[in-house]
C-alpha cells in the first residue's frame, strides 16, 4: 500500500522557501473553487443553464487573466500546465511555418519545457546562444543568429534559477522586424515582475498558476491577436478550437481569482515585500557563512529569489539537512531536482554548477521565513565542511 508523508502540527516548525516551484494556495481561490468543486459540475460547452453557469465562469478568469498580463480576453488560451504551453508554442509555430522553415534560436538557459520541445522534432535545427556570467543572454547576439528559414525565436523573460531579467522585449522587437514569430516563457516571472503581452510585443507568452498563488493544473498561453497555428492538443473545439478537450473549471476560476489579487497595485506590494525578505536572507547568509556567493544579476532580476553557491557543500547534503530542520529550499531545476543533477543554467553560465541551493518566497511569506534559514544554515554548512575534512 502506498504511503504518504504528513507534516504534523507536532513537527518542526516549517520554513517554506520554494514558491518559485510552486507556491501555496490563495485563500480567494479556495473560496473562488469551492463552488465549483461542489455545485457546478456541468461541461461549459453546454447550452443548458447549468452549461451557462461554468461557461461564465470561465469567461470571467479569462478576463482576469488578461487584466493581469495586459492581453485582451480572447487572447488567453488556458492550458493545463506551463510545460504544455510552451510546447504549444513551439509546435504550433513549427506547423505554421511549414518544412521550409524548421530552424529556432533560443538560449543555453532556458526551461526544460523550451529546450526539449525545441530539440525533440528531427526535423528541427536549433540555435542555442550562450550567456554571460550573470546568466543574461544578449539581444544581439540572439537576433544575429536569426536566419531566413528561422521558424521562431524563443526566450525567457526571466531565469528560472538565478532569477535573471533578460531583455525579451528588445528580442522581439527585432525578430517581429524580420517576420518571425516570437515566444516568451514567463512562467518564472509571472506574478512576481510586470509581465503584458503588449509591451513585449511577443507573438506568445507562457504564464502558470501555482507559481503566483494559483492551482496546479492550470496555466495559459497568450496568443497575439490575429496570429494562427494548428492545436497542440486535438480531438475538441474548445478555447475557439486552439486547445481541445473539456476545460478544468475549479483550477481556471482559482487562477483567476489568483489575477485579480495582484492589479491594481497588489503585484507591486507583494515584489517589495518579497525584495526586502530575498535582501535580508541574502545579507545574512553572506555576513554569516564564509565561502558563500550569489549567483545571477543582483539588480535586475526577480525579486523573490536567490540562487547561491556554496563552496566545499554539495547541494544534496545541505538539502536534506535543512529539511529535517524544517526548512524547504531547492537546488537546480524543479523538474530535474529528483536525478539532483547539476544545473545546466549554472552549467552555461560558467559557475559551480555542483553547489547551488536557490530560496524563494512568495505572498504568504514572513521575516520568520528568513529567521529559520538563518538559524540554522550556518551550523549546516560548517557541520558539512568540517566531515568532508575529516
Amino acid at each position: 500500500m502506498a504511503t504518504t508523508t504528513a507534516l504534523r502540527a507536532s513537527d518542526v516548525p516549517r520554513a517554506y522557501l520554494d514558491h518559485a516551484s510552486s507556491s501555496p494556495l490563495r485563500p480567494a481561490c479556495v473560496e473562488a473553487m469551492l463552488p465549483f468543486l461542489r455545485d457546478h459540475h456541468a461541461d461549459p460547452g453546454r447550452l443548458h443553464a447549468e452549461g451557462r453557469v461554468t461557461r461564465v465562469a470561465i469567461e470571467q478568469a479569462r478576463e482576469q487573466v488578461a487584466n493581469l498580463f495586459g492581453a485582451r480576453p480572447r487572447e488567453v488560451v488556458f492550458t493545463a500546465s506551463g510545460t504544455e504551453a510552451v510546447n504549444s508554442a513551439v509546435w504550433g509555430a513549427l506547423a505554421r511555418a511549414g518544412r521550409e522553415h524548421q530552424h529556432v534560436v533560443t538560449t543555453a538557459v532556458e526551461h526544460s519545457a523550451v529546450i526539449e520541445s525545441c530539440t525533440r522534432l528531427p526535423t528541427t535545427e536549433v540555435t542555442v546562444v550562450g550567456v554571460d556570467r550573470t546568466g543574461r543572454f544578449d539581444a544581439d547576439a540572439v537576433l544575429a543568429a536569426v536566419r531566413p528559414d528561422t521558424a521562431l525565436v524563443t526566450v525567457q523573460l526571466a531565469n528560472h534559477e538565478v532569477g535573471t531579467l533578460q531583455p525579451a522585449a528588445a528580442i522581439a522587437t527585432g525578430a517581429r522586424e524580420r517576420g518571425v514569430v516570437v515566444h516568451v516563457d514567463a512562467c518564472a516571472a509571472a506574478g512576481h515582475v510586470d509581465v503584458d503581452l503588449g509591451a513585449l510585443g511577443a507573438d506568445l507568452c507562457s504564464v502558470t498558476a501555482h507559481k503566483l498563488g494559483g492551482p496546479k493544473g492550470t496555466a495559459a498561453l497568450l496568443v497575439r491577436r490575429g496570429l494562427r497555428f494548428p492545436p497542440f492538443v486535438v480531438g475538441g473545439a474548445q478555447e475557439r478550437a486552439r486547445r481541445g478537450g473539456i476545460e478544468d473549471v475549479p483550477a481556471i476560476v482559482g487562477f483567476g481569482a489568483a489575477a485579480a489579487e495582484l492589479v491594481d497595485g497588489g503585484l507591486e506590494r507583494e515584489a517589495e515585500a518579497a525584495r526586502a525578505l530575498t535582501d535580508r536572507l541574502t545579507a545574512g547568509t553572506l555576513e554569516r557563512v564564509p565561502g558563500v556567493e550569489r549567483f545571477g544579476d543582483h539588480t535586475a532580476c526577480l525579486p523573490h529569489l536567490v540562487c547561491l553557491g556554496v563552496g566545499g557543500v554539495e547541494a544534496e547534503p545541505i538539502l536534506l539537512a535543512l529539511d529535517q530542520q524544517g526548512v524547504a529550499v531547492h537546488s537546480g531545476s524543479s523538474c530535474s531536482s529528483e536525478a539532483l543533477e547539476p544545473s545546466p543554467v549554472l552549467a552555461a553560465m560558467g559557475v559551480d554548477a555542483d553547489h547551488s541551493l536557490r530560496a524563494s518566497v512568495g505572498w504568504c511569506s514572513s521575516d520568520a521565513d528568513v529567521d529559520g534559514f538563518l538559524a540554522v544554515f550556518p551550523g549546516i554548512v560548517e557541520r558539512l565542511r568540517r566531515l568532508r575534512t575529516t
